[in-house]
């Protein structure tokens, strides 16, 4: 699996809707609105290629209208067990 974060700079009256339109799109895992001036909103893109990852950066984020640029990291090594810790996660027990 390659992951990778999208920093996106958009126009201000967009970055609403831009969120929602994200986090439908397709390789799209997460989209959050952030401060800090390096960006607007960041995408979480994770795909099994890389072919998929410009698939997705070029052709589905870029695509959208009020994107002014985007910026893209890809992780070489992912260190959370979050996603471990969901597997076996069951929830409250109850006695």
């Amino acid at each position: 699996m390659l992951h990778a974060f999208v920093l996106i700079r958009a126009e201000p009256s967009r970055i609403g809707s831009l969120a929602t339109e994200l986090a439908a799109t397709d390789g799209i895992t997460e989209a959050f609105s952030v401060a800090g001036g390096l960006a607007d909103l960041i995408a979480i893109v994770r795909v099994r290629h890389h072919e998929e990852l410009a698939e997705v950066v070029t052709a589905r984020i870029a695509a959208l209208p009020g994107i002014k640029s985007t910026t893209t990291l890809v992780a070489f090594q992912a260190y959370s067990t979050r996603d471990l810790e969901a597997i076996w996660d069951l929830g409250p027990v109850r006695g």
